[in-house]
């Protein structure tokens, strides 16, 4: 039995054309490399500050999202559906907003004149934490949803019969299965959260070595200040590393991967 399909043989054409316009660009990246300054342009005190401090602030947003997203994916997925699609649609509302809109709501949420100004978490490396958790939020929350919803509920059911208590189902049977989409869901949330630029520029600011995350750093160079050219392309180069190994990481937790 063919496993192709039966797509005309002419969709190849349009389709090559979609592929080389994402890959394209990426090889033009790649050939301005220089080779032979990238790892002093990735270990400049500049690159070096940047580079930990999208991979701390990253690592942060990730854990609080993981608290906070895995139970809202919980909810979603076992709320009667009308429910469950308006939080859906809420919590899709970040992917579909530019990520400066967001940064423009956090600043008046948490600015000197919103709401929680007393706070002063604005323009500080908690504010990259907050805009970085705003947009890589609903990466983790859809993910471990749909993997919560393919697992169904007979197992749950079954073992409540049996006389489980509400969190031992969710220790011993929901949560195991549902790991390959948590695991997927938080790599996916660890990479948006990295390559964050939009919310945090416009929240956090740009202060080197407090807010100036990987992208801002990049931004930075190609506007003639901060770090050099060299050092933005040897970045954005480590960036692109970076999600292909997300890519990777997910292909392999996905179940049937190896298929």
């Amino acid at each position: 039995m063919t496993s192709t399909g039966y797509v005309p043989r002419w969709l190849v054409v349009p389709a090559a054309v979609g592929l080389l316009f994402l890959l394209v660009p990426l090889t033009a990246l790649i050939g301005r490399v220089e080779w032979a300054t990238l790892w002093s342009d990735v270990t400049s005190p500049t690159a070096r500050a940047a580079l930990g401090l999208s991979l701390g602030t990253g690592a942060v947003a990730t854990v609080v999202c993981a608290v906070v997203g895995i139970p809202l994916a919980l909810l979603i997925a076992r709320s009667p559906a009308r429910i469950a699609a308006v939080l859906r649609a809420l919590v899709t509302v970040p992917l579909v907003l530019p990520p400066m809109v967001g940064g423009v709501a956090l600043l008046y949420l948490f600015g000197r004149s919103g709401p929680l100004g007393a706070l002063g978490l604005s323009f500080t490396t908690t504010a990259v934490v907050l805009a970085q958790v705003f947009v890589a939020l609903p990466f983790l929350v859809l993910a471990v949803e749909g993997a919560l919803r393919s697992t169904g509920v007979e197992f749950e059911r079954t073992a409540a019969s049996l006389g489980a208590s509400r969190a031992t189902i969710l220790r011993r049977i929901t949560l195991p299965l549902a790991a390959p989409g948590i695991v997927a869901g938080v790599v996916l949330c660890f990479a948006r959260a990295i390559g964050e630029f939009g919310a945090t520029a416009l929240f956090a600011g740009n202060r080197p070595g407090v807010t100036q995350t990987m992208p801002l750093a990049i931004y930075t160079a190609f506007n003639g200040a901060g770090v050099s050219q060299g050092t933005a392309v040897a970045l954005s180069l480590l960036l692109l590393v970076t999600a292909v190994a997300v890519l990777l990481l997910v292909r392999g937790w996905r179940p049937g991967a190896g298929r």
